[in-house]
């Protein structure tokens, strides 16, 4: 897939499945690499940069299989920025599937 497709879908993805849980780095890696192919590396920056914007709060929780981990949690702020993306999300990709009907449909 598109590097550039992705990066831009990357914030969305993270924001997406925050909403539903708490949840620690290497899992959103996990959860988005099911559907995506994406690196881990790309997720960490992100996650620092929307924490700094006060999007997400963090906590440690002891961990049976290692050290603690961190967790990421929604703030208020963070949701409002999730349902602003989803807005955009679905305006952008309703354009962009009306142009690939129409230009499917004149070839």
């Amino acid at each position: 897939m598109n590097t550039q497709f992705k990066k831009g879908v990357l914030n969305l993805c993270v924001l997406v499945l925050l909403e539903k849980q708490d949840r620690y780095g290497y899992e959103l890696v996990q959860k988005i690499s099911d559907q995506i192919a994406i690196s881990e590396g790309s997720v960490y920056p992100l996650l620092r940069r929307l924490t700094k914007e006060g999007y997400f709060t963090t906590y440690l929780q002891e961990s049976s299989e290692g050290p603690p981990r961190k967790y990421y949690q929604l703030t208020e702020a963070g949701r409002t920025y999730l349902y602003e993306q989803l807005a955009e999300w679905k305006s952008f990709t309703a354009g962009v599937n009306q142009l690939i009907e129409e230009g499917v449909q004149n070839d």
